[in-house]
C-alpha cells in the first residue's frame, strides 16, 4: 500500500496562523486502512486535522505527522438524518454537504475552518450549536484496541473537550442524526451566522488560530482582555485584533511562534494581575521549544 508521505515538510502554508517550520516527516493517509497502516509503524507519531487552533514552532518539529485532511469520504441519508462523515473533512464543507442534503445541525461549522476530527476533539460550538449535539456514534483508533467505537455518553464531552484530549484516542469517523429542514432555511442561518462572525472575528483570509483563551466559567475571555486593553497589544509581527481582543493576528504573515507566545503570556498575565484570573489557553503548540518558549508553555500550560 502506498502512502503519501513528505519529509522536511514545510508546514507554514498548511496552518491557518501561517506561522511553522519544517516537519521531519508528514504522512497525508486517504483511508483508515492507510492510517493504521502508518500509525502502526510509527512511534510517537501525533495526529492532526489542518492545523486550525495549533500554533507550530518556527523551528518545526523533528518528529513524525499524520495529516488527516485526505480522510473526508462522506455518506447522507436525508430520509433518516443520518450523517456518516470521515474526521479529515473540514467544518464548512461538511456543512455544505448536509445542506445540499436538506439536513441540519452543522450551520455552525460554516465560519471556521477545523477538521471534524479535530472538532470533535475539543467539543467545537458555536451559535447555539454544538458539534456533540447531534452525534450518535463515533470510529475511533487506539494502539491497544485498534480500530472501535465510542458512543456520544463515551466520548465524555464537556466545555471544549472530550476523551480524546485526555487518552490517546483518535477519532476516524462520525455518525451524526442531523434534522430535516430545507436547503433555503439552513442557508438563512448560515448567512446569519456568517455576518455574526465576520463583525466578531477576523476572517478566514486573515491568519489567525481562532480564539487564544477559553472562556471562563461565568465570564468571557474577550471581555476581560478588552477591560485590561489589550487590543492595542503587540509583539514583533503579531498583534490583537482591533475588533475583538481574544484574537491574534499575524500581520502579512511574517509572525513567529515565540511572538505569539510572548503576545499570549502578555494577555494572560494582564488578566491575572488585574481579575486574579488565568485564562486556559484554546491554542495548542506543536514543534521544538527553545528555553524562552518552554517556559511560557509551562506558565500557560500550553500542551
Amino acid at each position: 500500500m502506498h502512502v503519501e508521505v513528505n519529509e522536511n515538510f514545510d508546514v507554514k502554508n498548511l496552518t491557518s496562523f501561517k506561522i511553522g517550520g519544517k516537519i521531519r516527516k508528514a504522512y497525508f493517509p486517504k483511508s483508515v486502512c492507510e492510517f493504521e497502516e502508518i500509525i502502526q509503524k510509527e512511534d510517537n507519531i501525533r495526529v492532526f486535522g489542518n492545523l486550525s487552533n495549533t500554533l507550530v514552532s518556527s523551528d518545526g518539529y523533528d518528529g513524525s505527522i499524520i495529516f488527516t485532511s485526505g480522510m473526508r469520504n462522506s455518506n447522507c441519508s436525508p430520509k433518516d438524518g443520518d450523517f456518516t462523515i470521515e474526521c479529515g473533512c473540514n467544518g464548512p464543507v461538511a456543512a455544505l454537504i448536509a445542506r445540499d442534503e436538506g439536513l441540519s445541525g452543522f450551520e455552525f461549522m460554516i465560519g471556521f475552518p477545523g477538521s471534524i476530527g479535530g472538532n470533535i476533539c475539543m467539543n467545537a460550538s458555536a451559535h447555539g450549536q454544538c458539534i456533540s449535539d447531534n452525534l450518535i456514534k463515533v470510529k475511533c483508533y487506539s494502539k491497544e484496541k485498534g480500530v472501535f467505537e465510542l458512543s456520544k455518553e463515551d466520548m465524555e464531552f464537556s466545555y471544549r473537550t472530550s476523551i480524546c484530549q485526555k487518552e490517546p484516542i483518535y477519532v476516524l469517523e462520525a455518525t451524526f442524526q442531523l434534522n430535516k429542514k430545507t436547503p433555503e432555511e439552513i442557508q438563512d442561518k448560515m448567512n446569519e451566522n456568517l455576518a455574526f462572525r465576520k463583525s466578531h472575528q477576523p476572517s478566514l483570509a486573515i491568519p489567525n488560530c481562532g480564539s487564544v483563551f477559553r472562556n471562563p466559567e461565568g465570564n468571557s475571555a474577550g471581555k476581560l482582555l478588552d477591560e485590561v486593553g489589550a487590543k492595542n497589544f503587540y509583539v514583533g509581527n503579531v498583534k490583537v485584533w482591533e475588533n475583538h481582543a481574544n484574537f491574534i493576528v499575524n500581520l502579512e504573515q511574517k509572525g513567529t511562534s515565540i511572538e505569539v507566545l510572548e503576545l499570549m503570556l502578555k494577555m494572560f498575565s494582564s488578566v491575572k494581575e488585574k481579575y486574579g484570573i488565568e485564562l486556559k489557553p484554546e491554542v495548542r503548540y506543536l514543534g521544538n521549544k527553545n528555553i524562552r518558549e518552554a517556559e511560557i508553555c509551562k506558565i500557560l500550560n500550553i500542551k
